[in-house]
């Protein structure tokens, strides 16, 4: 090993302000060093001060056939491993005076190199170099003879390239396969249900099941095929929020929607919106001036709509200004992650008892279908499947972007009235575009769609920014960085 002076590395802790402590983890010459919260890593990081980081969120390992060097390996974390405060994307060599971060706003840790050198009185015993008690460790003056791009499997960049299959090790008689490589499902543990979207593949099963048992039943097949899209859309919007809510809370605001629909609250709404203020809709074969029209569907469907979806958000909202911890972070809405969560969870169980219990029957007892030969259930099924889909650019989009503003009206309390008026008034706007266009083009509606549906997303990225849990979100990303 010529030009490799002995050496070791270890990682030294950074304390907040940035100053190294004096506490330090040694890195191992043969096996892999993993940092987590679980309790099985080589660090653990304590789970109540570090929520950031993932029960198993990156390792250090030493380079196969390459001395004293020491390659890092995100593990697929929630929120990412960064190298000098740049995310890591694959696997990097490690550089003396690198710092790592588990999150960008996790825990620090620095990269430092020792030698590993006897007292000056037996430098001289070089057969005693690496071994007895004496052996002190000293920071390292020296370098390795090759640069770090002319080390094996290493680029220009310092990033490692792990060895293609070709590669004889891959080939050697000692490697044997292990059982957990045989077995797979032995060793992926909680893994199946953080990373594998175990969760969401046996719902999907279920439903599948379900929609056997019901073929030729119309009216029960039609229910499973709006649930299993409606869960669909609002999970889409769920990974799009990255923010963890209780799951009895978000059913809770879905099935509180459809109580106030089918109670005498809704005439109250009817008359106030649609009898009192000019919200009167037209019938289908009543011709309109649009401008009218697009006043009728602010004040009728619009206004009373959002409003009515809105009920869970406001719930949501007192609880978080009245009530504290722990039932302020379980059923409030202390930011608006929450609002949009609670708003698009209420809009599913509006969508699914407005297009079930309505749009649908109206459809299939259809006279006028019946005597033309077109078979009403087909038509009804037809038209479910992109009310239901499209809830995401509509129901969903509504409610979610009034969702944001009640959330943050609770975050910014200062110009609450002024946050919620805004909030409303333009959710309700854009849901009577979106009715008024459907008389008018398609291709218009769509863009309505578009636009709908860019509000919610803009409000959810706005809403990730200012989370208080900003280090806690999972939010998907669907490009590198």
């Amino acid at each position: 090993m010529v030009g490799y002076p002995p050496r070791t590395a270890i990682l030294r802790y950074l304390q907040p302000d940035g100053l190294a402590s004096l506490e330090f983890y040694p890195l191992s010459f043969d096996n892999d060093v993993k940092l987590g919260r679980e309790p099985t890593c080589h660090i653990v990081l304590d789970s109540s001060k570090h929520t950031g980081v993932s029960r198993t969120h990156a390792r250090i390992f030493p380079l196969p056939d390459v001395p004293y060097c020491w390659v890092i390996d995100d593990l697929e974390s929630s929120n990412g491993t960064y190298v000098n405060n740049q995310r890591l994307h694959g696997q990097r060599v490690l550089q003396e005076g690198d710092r790592i971060s588990l999150g960008r706003h996790g825990p620090r840790f620095i990269f430092e190199c020792l030698s590993l050198v006897r007292p000056q009185s037996t430098l001289n015993d070089a057969s005693s170099l690496m071994t007895g008690d004496s052996m002190a460790m000293l920071p390292d003056a020296t370098q390795h003879n090759l640069s770090p791009s002319e080390l094996p499997g290493i680029t220009e960049k310092g990033w490692y390239r792990p060895p293609s299959h070709s590669d004889s090790n891959h080939h050697s008689p000692t490697a044997s396969v292990t059982l957990s490589q045989l077995f797979p499902i032995v060793s992926t543990g909680r893994d199946l249900t953080r990373k594998a979207f175990l969760v969401p593949g046996i719902i999907t099963i279920s439903f599948v099941v379900l929609l056997f048992i019901t073929v030729g039943k119309s009216d029960w097949f039609n229910v499973v095929v709006a649930a299993y899209i409606a869960i669909a859309a609002y999970y889409f919007v769920y990974r799009l929020c990255g923010r963890h809510k209780h799951w009895l809370v978000i059913f809770g605001s879905g099935l509180l929607t459809t109580a106030i629909m089918v109670s005498p609250a809704l005439r109250g709404f009817l008359w106030v919106f649609r009898e009192v203020l000019p919200g009167a809709i037209p019938g289908p074969d009543e011709s309109v001036n649009i401008v009218v029209l697009l006043v009728n569907m602010f004040f009728g469907a619009g206004l009373m709509e959002e409003l009515l979806k809105g009920i869970p958000i406001l719930l949501g909202a007192w609880v978080a200004i009245n009530l504290r911890s722990p039932y302020r972070d379980i059923f409030g809405v202390a930011e608006p992650l929450d609002g949009i969560l609670i708003g698009s969870a209420s809009a599913v169980g509006f969508t699914l008892m407005e297009t079930l219990f309505q749009y649908v029957p109206s459809i299939v007892n259809d006279v006028t279908l019946q005597a033309s030969g077109i078979d009403p259930e087909l038509m009804g099924l037809q038209l479910l499947i992109p009310r239901i889909l499209g809830s995401v650019s509509g129901h969903m989009a509504y409610s979610g972007y009034f969702g944001y503003f009640i959330g943050l009206s609770v975050l910014k309390p200062k110009s609450r009235w002024q946050t919620l008026m805004i909030g409303y008034l333009s959710a309700s706007l854009l849901h009577a575009l979106w009715n008024t266009t459907g008389y008018i083009n398609p291709v218009v509606l769509a863009l309505v769609g578009i636009l709908s549906y860019a509000f919610l997303t803009a409000a959810i990225l706005k809403a990730r920014a200012l989370s208080p849990n900003r280090s806690e979100n999972f939010a998907t990303r669907f490009f590198k960085l």
